[in-house]
C-alpha cells in the first residue's frame, strides 16, 4: 500500500445531521479543523440517504462492509454498491487509499461524547487510548454479536467511530457539533503523534465490553407492548442493579430487571439506552461489563506503522 490518508466520514446514515454539516464547514474552511498535519479524505457515507433524510435507503450502510456481501456480485442495494464504491476509491488499496478511517455518529442515547471500537486489534486500542487519554472519553467495546457485523471502519487498517448524543435524528445542534470536532481532533493529534514515534500511551484503557442486548417487550404482532421506564432513560454508562426499573406499562405499573440466572453479574454498565433507530434491530439496550486493560507496547507500534501512512501528501 502507497502513502494514504485519514478517510473521515459523516452521514453513514443520513438522517444524523451534525457531522455532515461540520463536512460541509471544513470543506469550505480547512482552517476550521485542527488536522495536526494530516492529510484528510473528507466524505459523506451515504449521500443518497443524506438527500432523503433517511437512516438508509435499503439497508444500513454500516453493516454492509461484509466479506459476503462483497462477494456476492448479485447485490444491488444501493447500500451494498455505496460500500463497494468506498472500499474502491479510499480502501487501504483504492484509488485514493487510505490507512485510517474516521466515521462520525450522532445518537438519540445520552451516550455523550463516546468512542466505539469493534474487536481488538491493537492500533484500534492504541487510538482509543489515546484519545480517551486527552479527552476521557467512554470506549465501548463491541465484539461477538453476530447478529451486528459489517461496520465500516473495520475494513480499513485502523478505524474507530465517534458517537455523540443525545440528539434528535435530522436535527444539527451546535453542542454535538462542537463535541464530535473535539474528539476528531484528539483522534488526529493521536494519530499524527503516532506518525512520528512520540505516542505516550497510558497504563490503561478503560472499556465497557458488550455482553448482550435486551428488547422490549413485543405484542405477538411485533409492536412493543411496554415503554423503556422514564428514571431509565438518559442514564447511559450508569451500572443497572437487579430490581431497578427497567419497563413501564401504559397503566403506570413497571417491571423492574431481572437478569438470566447465567448473566454475568458484572455486566451491568447499559449504553445506547433507547436509541431511535435500534427499535428495528430489537435492541432497547445493551448491557457492557466495565473492564480497564494495561495499554500494551506493541499497541502503539501497530498504530505508528499505520499513522506513518497517512502524513501530509
Amino acid at each position: 500500500m502507497g502513502q494514504g490518508r485519514v478517510l473521515v466520514v459523516a452521514a453513514t446514515h443520513g438522517n444524523e445531521r451534525n457531522a455532515p454539516w461540520l463536512l460541509e464547514q471544513w470543506r469550505a474552511r480547512p482552517d476550521l479543523l485542527q488536522a495536526s498535519g494530516l492529510a484528510l479524505q473528507l466524505e459523506i457515507g451515504n449521500p443518497e440517504a443524506f438527500a432523503a433524510n433517511r437512516r438508509y435507503l435499503d439497508r444500513d450502510l454500516n453493516r454492509c462492509f461484509t466479506p459476503e456481501l462483497f462477494a456476492d456480485t448479485s447485490r444491488s442495494e444501493r447500500e451494498v454498491l455505496r460500500a463497494r464504491a468506498l472500499l474502491a476509491a479510499h480502501g487501504p488499496d483504492g484509488q485514493v487509499p487510505c490507512a485510517v478511517a474516521l466515521d462520525l455518529h450522532s445518537t438519540t442515547s445520552a451516550m455523550g461524547n463516546s468512542l466505539v471500537v469493534y474487536g481488538r486489534r491493537p492500533a484500534d486500542l492504541a487510538l482509543a487510548a489515546g484519545i480517551q487519554a486527552r479527552l476521557g472519553l467512554p470506549v465501548y467495546l463491541h465484539e461477538a454479536d453476530a447478529a451486528q457485523t459489517g461496520f465500516l471502519v473495520e475494513r480499513w487498517p485502523v478505524g474507530l467511530v465517534i458517537e455523540v448524543g443525545p440528539v434528535p435524528q435530522g436535527l444539527v445542534s451546535a453542542a454535538i457539533c462542537r463535541q464530535t470536532q473535539l474528539a476528531l481532533e484528539a483522534a488526529l493529534d493521536t494519530l499524527a503523534a503516532a506518525a512520528v514515534g512520540a505516542l505516550r500511551l497510558p497504563r490503561s484503557l478503560q472499556v465497557h465490553l458488550h455482553h448482550s442486548s435486551l428488547d422490549l417487550l413485543r405484542q405477538p404482532d411485533g409492536t412493543p407492548a411496554v415503554a423503556l421506564h422514564p428514571q431509565l432513560q438518559h442514564r447511559d454508562w450508569r451500572p443497572l442493579q437487579p430490581g431497578d426499573p427497567l419497563f413501564w406499562r401504559a397503566d403506570g405499573t413497571g417491571l423492574a430487571y431481572a437478569p438470566e440466572p447465567d448473566t454475568d453479574p458484572l455486566a451491568r454498565w447499559p449504553v445506547f439506552i433507547n436509541e431511535a433507530a435500534y427499535g428495528e434491530k430489537g435492541i432497547a439496550l445493551s448491557l457492557c461489563r466495565r473492564e480497564c486493560w494495561t495499554c500494551e507496547p506493541s499497541w502503539a507500534e501497530a498504530l505508528s506503522r499505520w499513522a506513518q501512512m497517512a502524513g501530509p501528501l
